[in-house]
């Protein structure tokens, strides 16, 4: 069969994570990321989602930055508390189909409390101590150095604000881990060559399944970037862990 010359070649991103590279494969995959993730994931996304929204736990007055928001589906959930959410993504094809559903010129207006940023994770583009609380889901696998984007975090954290971190991650049993990985290496690219517009883009996501760390590991990278009360909770028998933690409060005043 001739191949479609017009067609884009696909961009496939591997364990390097050249930043080029990650946000051009997120780019091709934009307009039917969100309905093959609910697919692939056999819609434990949604669950996963309200999870890490309840551990933000928003409210009216505060100021959150949903980090690696790709077309700001977890942001619309963190918006409806009335908190002013900002959504960062480093492919600006992610951040152009949010704005297409959730910006100003979507149907109805938009939402006005939320508004969308191109930002790179190692160094973004805010001030010290912006925001009451900082969440990234399933984007800082993605990031080319992990422990530099933790240190960023913190530092657009208020005194006393929030970290939450949605992340694949190991499942404890042996048993299950061993479907699971039968599950992504077998099942998962055929689903994927049906659904998406780059299928290629989810072999790297396995790749980058196996090669992150497991809980106890992710959990020692955020406390050596500075943070504190760091837990964390397996979703899915460890499908999926939620890492939580804190910036250490200033002391108070004498």
């Amino acid at each position: 069969m001739a191949s479609d010359s017009s067609a884009p070649e696909p961009n496939r991103a591997d364990l390097r994570k050249d930043p080029s590279r990650v946000s051009g494969m997120f780019d091709q995959v934009a307009a039917r990321y969100d309905r093959t993730n609910t697919v692939l994931s056999l819609g434990n996304d949604r669950f996963w989602r309200a999870a890490a929204t309840r551990a933000v736990a928003p409210r009216p007055g505060q100021r959150i930055l949903d980090l690696a928001a790709g077309t700001g589906v977890s942001s619309v959930s963190l918006a409806a508390s009335g908190a002013e959410v900002v959504a960062a993504d480093f492919s600006p094809g992610m951040i152009a189909e949010g704005q297409r559903r959730y910006g100003d010129s979507a149907p109805g207006g938009g939402i006005p409390n939320l508004s969308f940023v191109h930002a790179d994770a190692t160094a973004l583009p805010f001030g010290d101590e912006e925001f009451d609380a900082v969440a990234i889901s399933f984007g800082l696998r993605n990031v080319n150095d992990p422990r530099k984007a933790l240190r960023e975090m913190l530092r657009v954290t208020k005194p006393g604000g929030r970290l939450v971190i949605a992340e694949f991650s190991h499942p404890p049993s042996k048993t299950f881990g061993g479907l699971y990985r039968f599950y992504n290496g077998t099942v998962l690219p055929i689903v994927a060559k049906v659904l998406s517009s780059n299928a290629d883009a989810y072999d790297y996501l396995n790749e980058s399944i196996r090669d992150w760390p497991d809980q106890a590991g992710l959990s020692a990278w955020i406390r050596d970037a500075g943070w504190t009360d760091v837990a964390y909770r397996n979703l899915s028998m460890g499908i999926v862990a939620l890492h939580r933690a804190t910036k250490a409060a200033l002391p108070a005043s004498e």
